[in-house]
């Protein structure tokens, strides 16, 4: 596990959490300059995606670490963390445990999707070969190029920086990661006392996952755009402008 502390050092603590098979360089790259303005951030990057020899273990292990480290560096407390996609896993675990706190817990468009062992094996014995082994060599590395800029509008230079992502990982850690994320459930209707929930919906993800940030979480902040998954991250400034301002409506109001 590694973690880079950068941004306004006297402005309110912001945990930045990656998703799937990505380290926060590559997560949160388009975005990191305009949150490094005004919070102090706090950048995670999981075991086995760290550039480290370890393999990722479980989404339980790595939330302890986590704590961990905001028990001793901040007191065991943050004014916000926000997930990307899988990371919002993190993000309900963290509320959920109540081992630390946070003011703010803001959800980056996630599925959080959940499943049984059988279900999240066969799932990941589907998925995962995708996500490690279709950059294998440059026929496929342009079909998942073309793929990305096709599905998130993505440019070129930012298909080719998460096609690198996605093929510089250990599989078994990426097998491990997106496997426990799907055995790692949250409760219905969640409330802690002082932390409010606010979730970045993508209404181009379907109205299912609006239902299900209502169904784990007690009176959610929610707030709409129409994009697809984490589109805002993928540096297009049309979709990202509008979410970071909504960052900092999030992180100012009141718990």
């Amino acid at each position: 596990m590694t973690y880079e502390e950068m941004g306004k050092m006297d402005g309110k603590t912001l945990m930045l959490l990656p998703g799937t098979c990505c380290d926060w360089q590559t997560n949160f790259g388009s975005v990191l300059d305009r949150l490094s303005e005004t919070y102090h951030l706090i950048c995670v990057n999981y075991d086995g995606f760290d550039g480290g020899s370890d393999i990722f273990p479980d989404m339980i292990t790595v939330t302890e670490k986590i704590e961990q480290y905001i028990i001793d560096n901040h007191d065991g407390k943050l004014d916000g963390a926000i997930g990307s996609s899988l990371g919002s896993s993190f993000v309900g675990q963290l509320i959920q445990r109540e081992r630390v706190h946070l003011d703010h817990g803001i959800f980056g468009s996630p599925d959080l999707d959940q499943s049984g062992r059988f279900a999240a094996w066969l799932q990941s014995k589907l998925v995962v070969p995708l996500l490690t082994g279709f950059t294998g060599n440059e026929k496929k590395r342009k079909r998942t190029r073309d793929l990305l800029k096709k599905t998130f509008l993505m440019s070129d230079e930012t298909a080719d920086k998460f096609t690198e992502c996605f093929s510089k990982f250990d599989p078994e850690s990426v097998k491990n990661e997106y496997y426990t994320d799907l055995l790692t459930h949250l409760k219905n209707d969640i409330w802690v006392e002082h932390t409010k929930v606010h979730f970045i919906y993508a209404n181009k993800m379907g109205k299912k996952y609006l239902k299900r940030y209502k169904k784990y979480f007690r009176d959610p902040d929610i707030h709409e755009f129409d994009m697809q998954h984490e589109q805002w991250l993928l540096g297009e400034e049309a979709y990202a402008l509008p979410v970071l301002d909504v960052i900092d409506e999030c992180m100012e109001a009141t718990v």
